[in-house]
């Protein structure tokens, strides 16, 4: 890996706070967190996650910024990343290394590793959280992190590969940390780890929990422990059973209630007493 022919002029050593919760977690963290690449502002985490992934980065390789210029979330929305507020972070992972993805025992049930890894990462960083700050962070399928009914963290799953081939998924996380002052659009839905406590937060021992938590869940997936970690996703999100939404399909708006999860990863609706599955798309909470 040639880190050189990417724009990493700016990258610097963690700062003290980050590298001190990184060396003590080393034995947790196994790869993850191994290298990282820290800069105070870059324009994406995912894209220079993404480059390096293509040069050849091994799994684990973790770039974190405190800023993003052109941030983004999922279905192509700008993510929220002003410098001081938050950690950027996204982390390499790669399906088909030395007892990688594919678990001992593979069936038709088996989600795809990108699906699998968002839910399996929201309940890392959801651990994570209520480790190192004691805050009950919960779980919104697909990809949210809640505190009530105001979005934490959030978590986009960019997958690369060629025809059926999976080369590689960069796993990005936005955790909102500090106490800041959201866009008039956003005050309403959007929060913070600080902000909910009404006290400081060591952004450290956030950012090393949730690599560790992360090298955790994948160890569990080299074992083929799917279901436990899906079990203990349903216990996390109280909105994935009985909540309304609605949804859109080809044949207009449809609505239902929340009926749990599927085995791949599916959000399960109840609309009208048939159970249908969401896969895509823009899920609408009411």
């Amino acid at each position: 890996m040639n880190s050189s022919l990417f724009d990493l002029s700016h990258a610097t050593a963690p700062p003290p706070d980050i590298a001190e919760a990184l060396s003590a977690t080393a034995a947790r963290r196994g790869a993850f967190g191994s290298p990282l690449i820290y800069a105070p502002s870059l324009a994406s985490t995912n894209d220079i996650a993404s480059r390096l992934a293509d040069a050849g980065a091994a799994e684990g390789t973790t770039v974190v910024a405190d800023a993003q210029t052109a941030g983004r979330g999922r279905l192509g929305r700008t993510w929220f990343s002003p410098e001081g507020a938050g950690l950027y972070v996204s982390v390499v992972v790669r399906p088909y290394d030395a007892g990688g993805w594919k678990p001992r025992s593979v069936s038709a049930d088996t989600p795809p590793l990108p699906a699998v890894l968002t839910l399996v990462a929201g309940v890392a960083l959801a651990e994570a959280i209520r480790e190192a700050t004691g805050l009950a962070a919960e779980i919104k399928w697909p990809n949210d992190l809640m505190c009530g009914r105001r979005k934490l963290a959030g978590i986009l799953a960019e997958a690369s590969g060629q025809g059926p081939r999976l080369d590689y998924v960069v796993l990005g996380l936005g955790i909102n940390v500090r106490a800041v002052s959201f866009p008039p659009e956003m005050a309403a839905r959007a929060t913070s780890i600080e902000g909910e406590l009404g006290r400081h937060v060591d952004r450290g021992l956030v950012l090393a929990g949730a690599l560790a938590h992360l090298a955790t869940a994948r160890a569990r997936l080299r074992r083929g422990e799917i279901g436990a970690m899906l079990a203990r996703w349903r216990e996390l999100s109280p909105t994935a059973v009985g909540s309304p939404v609605e949804w859109r399909r080809a044949e207009g708006l449809c609505r239902g209630t929340t009926a749990g999860l599927d085995t791949d990863g599916a959000l399960l609706v109840d609309a009208a007493g048939v159970v249908e599955r969401v896969v895509a798309g823009e899920i609408i909470w009411r």
